[in-house]
């Protein structure tokens, strides 16, 4: 046993079961322990007044440095020789913690990186941000104010269902973008998921006692089931040929058409940069997307819209915002005009990846191919690779084409379904 350093610590070994622990020999009681899921923490054991001997987590190994913990461990112990007892006073607290509290602690630290998510990554700012806004707009106005040790299963399961009845709707504000914050069983089990998830994180990191929302049952939601037809996406292109017209604003109109002949998320369309294309080769690389960093086939129609939009100020984005320098923001705007032209209703941007899903569907290509056109990663070769086999691009080409013909009209040869 000797000092603890990262080198001592790195060559750790991972225990099959239980725990293991390596102390450091400088400080008595410092160490770090490690459980067979390979997370390390350091820890500091003690004996308080009673001389009962109590172990505390001091933070997790990667998030402090060695030198990090040591100064915490030795702040802790000259407080156990004032007569403090650390562990004590941690478990009055995390008995006292109140959800809001909780969900303060996540975001915070979340924002900072310190909480790891899927496959042992930082949160994604697009998930935080999900996070956040139910948090603000449900959880927090609905059960902030509870202490965690006192929730129960059936607390949790009103909250959703008090959701679901819309008691935290709220308007959209006057002159802001996007819909009003609604009610709904998918509203609320997408709630109820960010409540499970920030408060495992909480138990983990040693901030909570227990995870109240572990065995609820999430309200099922509506299946999404809505697609364009035929005849609704001509009237759609009809509805921008007006648009155009009309000098609405193109860079919403090229969105709308890009999600349309691509499968797209509507993340994805707008956050997408220009050196992620290789038209030559048929795709799209993204470092980053809901399921991580793909490779996704693209048909013509949608590369030669991509390489007809001109460069605005220089920046990277194919669908820049008009005034500054982030993805443009009103494609529901865009598309709610348009649809309003077109005369259809309940179309919203996912609809149109729905609809680009669904025409593949109708041409005959297999669940798996088309869970590999939407970015579903069922399929290995639209993971992080540069090879697209030649049966996605065959499938992405016909797709595309085919409703890039609807767009404009060309149905001669064209065998219309769902008129």
């Amino acid at each position: 046993m000797g000092k603890l350093t990262k080198t001592s610590i790195d060559a750790l070994t991972i225990p099959e079961k239980g725990q293991a622990f390596l102390w450091d020999s400088e400080l008595r009681g410092f160490g770090v322990r490690v459980i067979p899921s390979g997370l390390k923490a350091f820890v500091l054991q003690y004996r308080n007044e009673e001389g009962r001997s109590r172990r505390i987590v001091i933070g997790r190994y990667g998030v402090l440095t060695v030198e990090q913990a040591r100064k915490q461990a030795i702040v802790k112990l000259a407080a156990v020789v004032g007569g403090a007892d650390p562990a004590e006073e941690r478990a009055q607290s995390r008995a006292a913690i109140t959800i809001r509290e909780v969900c303060t602690w996540y975001l915070e630290n979340a924002e900072a990186g310190t909480i790891l998510g899927r496959k042992h990554r930082p949160i994604k700012a697009s998930t935080l941000a999900m996070d956040r806004s139910r948090i603000e707009t449900h959880i927090v106005p609905l059960i902030g104010t509870r202490q965690v040790r006192a929730l129960r299963v059936s607390d949790i399961e009103k909250m959703q269902m008090d959701i679901v009845a819309g008691k935290t709707a709220k308007p959209r504000k006057e002159g802001g973008r996007g819909g009003k914050a609604a009610g709904g069983p998918g509203v609320a089990g997408r709630a109820v998921s960010t409540l499970q998830s920030l408060l495992s994180h909480a138990l983990r990191y040693d901030i909570v006692e227990n995870n109240p929302a572990a065995g609820v049952r999430k309200i099922a939601g509506k299946a999404r089931t809505r697609r364009l037809s035929a005849a609704e996406i001509r009237a759609l292109g009809e509805a921008m040929e007006i648009a155009e017209r009309n000098e609405e604003n193109p860079t919403g109109l090229a969105a709308v058409r890009a999600l349309l002949l691509t499968g797209y998320r509507i993340s994805e369309v707008i956050g997408m940069e220009r050196s992620w294309l290789h038209a030559d080769r048929g795709y799209v690389h993204f470092p980053d997307t809901k399921t991580d960093g793909q490779v996704r086939p693209i048909g013509q129609a949608a590369i030669r819209l991509l390489k007809a939009l001109p460069e605005k100020r220089g920046l990277s984005l194919f669908f820049p915002s008009d005034f500054v320098d982030r993805p443009y923001s009103g494609v529901p705007e865009t598309l709610r005009a348009l649809c309003a032209i077109a005369g259809i209703n309940g179309v919203t941007p996912h609809v149109l990846r729905h609809t680009f899903g669904s025409v593949a569907g109708d041409m005959g290509f297999s669940e798996l191919t088309i869970k590999a056109l939407l970015g579903h990663g069922a399929r290995g070769s639209t993971q992080n690779y540069v090879h697209i086999d030649e049966a996605l691009r065959l499938a992405v080409e016909r797709v595309s084409s085919k409703i890039d013909q609807l767009l404009r009209h060309e149905t001669a040869t064209i065998l219309d379904w769902a008129a």
